[in-house]
């Protein structure tokens, strides 16, 4: 499983991913600046599960019919700018299956829908 944190992924939280030994591809890092459209093809061409803040990426998957592997999309900021790979790595722990799902994580709980 190797995810693509979007821009807005804080740093902190893809740092704290990588280091619990998930492989993570950082936008901010590697390709600031390009599109959601251009984000979204990169996770299709390299099946690559994104993480994102951007509520756009439902629009945008059934816009172009080409959905990526899965999509964290996190609705709750938290309280801290780990509080994301904190959340995530919880509930893969815990059994989360992602592939094959826009997963909505909120402070209080998780929405799949699939794609």
């Amino acid at each position: 499983m190797t995810f693509l944190a979007n821009e807005n992924m804080p740093i902190p939280s893809i740092k704290k991913l990588r280091e619990a030994g998930y492989e993570v591809i950082s936008i901010g890092e590697d390709l600031p600046g390009i599109s959601d459209e251009e984000v979204l093809e990169k996770a299709v061409k390299e099946s690559l599960i994104i993480l994102t803040f951007d509520s756009d990426y439902g629009e945008l998957i059934y816009k172009y019919r080409k959905p990526p592997p899965a999509v964290v999309y996190f609705r709750h900021k938290g309280n801290s700018p780990t509080w994301a790979a904190y959340t995530l790595i919880f509930r893969l722990e815990n059994g989360l299956e992602l592939d094959g799902y826009f997963t909505v994580i909120k402070d209080k709980g998780i929405r799949q829908r699939e794609l």
